[in-house]
């Protein structure tokens, strides 16, 4: 499927705080203690192509508070710009950029330079997608090339945070050609990946990494996240029920997640009008924001009732 140290009240994602009045001391004075109420969104969009009239019109209109969309319109260098990100901000929208931190597909423009790069950034072919190749994520030339520049793009556009894609990587990168690494170093490197996405932002965007929740047991991962994105909790591609022994564990972390005070968009690939219904009553019952699309995500569905 395709897949997306802040402090709490810093949440740039959040679609709104309240303060409430927890009333005040015998001296007049207001309580000290945080008493801040984050929200959070019962629904949310996810689309990465197919934008009706190369425009974000739809996405305006369409009722979900909360967006994730391409960093560019055509998967390229055509980057939406600074005053489209402003038409869905005033639509009241919250929205991400989309973009993966563990892999580089073969259309994006800056694939002959990882390709050329003398760190020798790419290994293997992803079997899912033919034109997407794992790579050296904790490279320098990784940064350079491509994390930090499409960072300061979506800080340039005015996008509310990043949605960060295969953070899986350090799973499924064949370590054959890694020599040292083993999948313990590779999930440490990539939580310093996204510490350092974190820590380059700052309070400018959002950091929500898309899928392995695991990763929040690494020192340091959960303070530089504000979220995560996570992908078929309840159903696979075809309306096919999650009840791999794996889809029990990304259910436990994702919920560890959601309890430590981070946002969560699920979404669940679906067709079938009982699966729909059934995703959504479970994205309520978990506090989750929902949404269940098809695998394509490539136009604007119907929201959770």
């Amino acid at each position: 499927m395709r897949r997306l140290p802040a402090a709490l009240l810093a949440l740039p994602l959040l679609l709104s705080a309240c303060t409430q009045d927890a009333g005040a001391d015998e001296s007049g004075e207001a309580p000290t203690e945080d008493t801040t109420v984050q929200a959070t969104p019962d629904n949310w969009l996810y689309q990465l192509s197919g934008y009706e009239d190369g425009t974000l019109d739809a996405v305006a209109a369409a009722p979900q508070p909360t967006a994730v969309v391409d960093l560019a319109r055509d998967g390229g260098d055509d980057y939406w710009t600074a005053a489209e990100i402003d038409a869905l901000h005033d639509a009241g929208k919250t929205v991400y950029a989309y973009f993966t931190m563990g892999s580089i597909e073969t259309y994006r423009p800056e694939y002959d330079a990882v390709a050329a790069s003398g760190a020798g950034l790419i290994l293997n072919q992803w079997g899912d997608w033919p034109d997407e190749y794992f790579v050296k994520y904790w490279e320098q030339d990784w940064w350079d090339l491509v994390m930090e520049p499409r960072l300061d793009q979506a800080a340039a556009a005015g996008f509310d945070g990043v949605y960060l894609d295969v953070p899986n990587a350090y799973e499924e990168i064949d370590l054959d050609l890694v020599p040292g690494e083993t999948r313990e170093t590779l999930a440490r490197k990539m939580a310093d990946l996204v510490i350092a996405a974190d820590e380059h932002a700052g309070d400018g965007l959002a950091i929500l990494p898309q899928n392995s929740p695991e990763l929040a047991d690494q020192d340091g991962y959960l303070d530089a996240i504000d979220g995560i994105g996570i992908e078929e909790l309840w159903f696979l591609n075809a309306d096919t029920p999650c009840d791999e022994d794996w889809c029990a564990e990304n259910l436990a972390n994702t919920r560890a997640v959601h309890d430590a005070g981070k946002l969560v968009l699920a979404v669940d690939y679906a067709a079938d009008p009982a699966n729909k219904a059934a995703a959504c009553a479970h994205y309520a019952e978990e506090g989750f924001a929902g949404a269940v699309a098809g695998v394509d995500l490539d136009t604007v569905y119907e929201p959770c009732q």
